[in-house]
């Protein structure tokens, strides 16, 4: 069985107009997937080169297989049917290792055609490093690589205002478009560069903050060889990803035409703000998420699959979301509603087995973030309180008693909270608290929740009462009352 590359396996080739530094999973089965498309259906006629932010070889380059890889797309689709999709990538050329090709990457500033600017160089990516210097060959950081071509490019087309590059970072950071602006523009200072290089970043220059949704499992090791079987070629580089993919890009309405996305439209919206899109994914999807969590594991589930499959649990999380999350969120509510069913779709993914205790990592600050907004926003809109959210609260509570039927299993989170809470069960225990003060233990700590939650009307009795019935009665009793 041959490996791939292009001259056994020959097919489209594009020039190169779009830069991507990070060569990892995501980005392979997300920007060069949904670029591979636009190339097959429009005249976008774009290929990518890959650059290597750091100094690694492991895994070894794409170029070892003339940049082609294989995606392999598997969920639920809109039908709500099971659908596995391969896909040969053929939008990407090339890959450069910028430690041992820095002036090949300087040279990519040279090519007029080059236009995209893609990255995701994970969250600690988009940040300030106090060494990097103008003549590194290359700096350490991200911003300041980029800040180094993009003055390489200004130089060679002599500041043309028609050689700027539209950069769409994909680093799951707020505002990423803006955060690495200005770290590009710090370092255009520090280095004491011309004024005119900082005026035409400005002006010549788009830099798209982004919300990036999709998940990518990456290689799949135990079924590669069945995989590469049906395909008949070996791939080193196989990139398995759910069927869902949502990519938002704050940017000029413009955008859309100069990505083709009118010949061939594709999940990507183009917007003035990312906030509401943002505060949608957090409240939908990872609010059920954590909602889900406690509840579900303390029913005497394991992965989300299994909660979904399970109708009183699915009919939780399906209300919650429904009745309590989407009437406090401010966009359109038919877009909330598809929104909503994409994410009841993935939670029920076959493909992917999500363990329940890896998303209950750090549960109570996921909590704060992800789910008080809606609940006291629910709460001061109607006078009352959201009664699946507080369930939810009380249902985590009990989640770090760190015990179902009778066998302990392994708490992860602030070690504060890890204290705190073994304390707290000890004494209660021990009869030295009742339910109630163990409550108002955990809501009163304003240092954690940004305010002492004792003091939202009838929270704490809510709490409480949930609390007792899941203690007394077991959690398929407590939550039956809610779905």
């Amino acid at each position: 069985m041959k490996t791939l590359n292009r001259q056994d396996f020959p097919g489209a080739q594009y020039p190169e107009r779009i830069i991507q530094f990070g060569e990892g999973n995501f980005l392979r089965a997300f920007i060069d997937w949904q670029v591979d498309l636009l190339n097959e259906h429009t005249d976008l006629n774009a290929g990518v080169v890959i650059v290597r932010p750091i100094d690694s070889a492991f895994p070894p380059s794409l170029s070892t297989q003339d940049g082609l890889y294989t995606t392999v797309i598997r969920g639920l689709n809109e039908q709500g049917e099971a659908v596995s999709d391969s896909r040969l990538i053929r939008s990407v050329t090339r890959e450069i290792n910028v430690y041992q090709e820095y002036e090949t990457y300087l040279k990519l500033a040279h090519n007029p055609d080059m236009r995209f600017v893609f990255s995701n160089t994970t969250e600690a990516g988009i940040s300030y490093h106090a060494g990097d210097k103008f003549e590194d060959a290359p700096a350490v950081s991200y911003p300041a690589k980029l800040t180094r071509l993009l003055f390489e490019r200004f130089n060679h087309f002599n500041g043309a205002a028609d050689k700027g590059w539209v950069i769409i970072p994909c680093e799951l950071i707020d505002y990423n478009g803006d955060a690495l602006q200005e770290l590009v523009l710090r370092y255009a200072q520090e280095w004491e560069l011309p004024a005119a290089f900082t005026q035409w970043l400005n002006d010549a220059n788009t830099f798209c903050s982004t919300l990036v949704d999709r998940i990518v499992t990456g290689y799949p090791r135990d079924e590669a060889a069945d995989i590469e079987k049906s395909l008949g070629y070996k791939d080193s580089f196989l990139a398995a990803a759910e069927h869902f993919y949502l990519f938002v890009i704050q940017g000029p309405a413009s955008l859309a035409q100069e990505l083709r996305l009118d010949k061939y439209p594709l999940n990507v919206l183009i917007v003035d703000d990312i906030k509401p899109y943002k505060e949608r994914k957090v409240a939908i999807l990872n609010g059920a998420h954590t909602a889900l969590v406690p509840v579900a594991y303390l029913a005497g589930l394991n992965t989300v699959g299994e909660s979904m499959n399970d109708a009183e649990v699915c009919g939780f999380v399906e209300k919650t979301i429904a009745e309590e999350i989407i009437p406090v969120l401010d966009l359109p509510r038919d877009e909330l509603l598809s929104f909503a069913q994409a994410v009841t779709s993935r939670f029920q993914n076959p493909y992917i087995q999500h363990q329940l205790l890896s998303i209950a990592l750090n549960g109570m600050t996921k909590f704060r973030t992800r789910i008080l907004p809606q609940l006291l926003a629910g709460q001061q809109a109607n006078g009352t309180l959201p009664a699946r959210l507080t369930f939810a609260l009380a249902a985590l509570i009990a989640f770090y008693k760190g015990e179902r039927n009778n066998e302990s299993y392994p708490l992860q989170d602030d070690e504060h909270w890890l204290v705190r809470y073994q304390q707290l069960w000890t004494s209660l225990g021990d009869k030295q608290i009742t339910e109630q003060q163990l409550v108002e233990a955990v809501l009163c700590d304003s240092d954690h929740w940004g305010q002492d939650l004792t003091q939202v009307p009838g929270l704490v009795a809510k709490v409480s009462e949930d609390l007792q019935v899941i203690l007394t009665q077991g959690m398929r009793a407590a939550v039956a009352r809610y779905c």
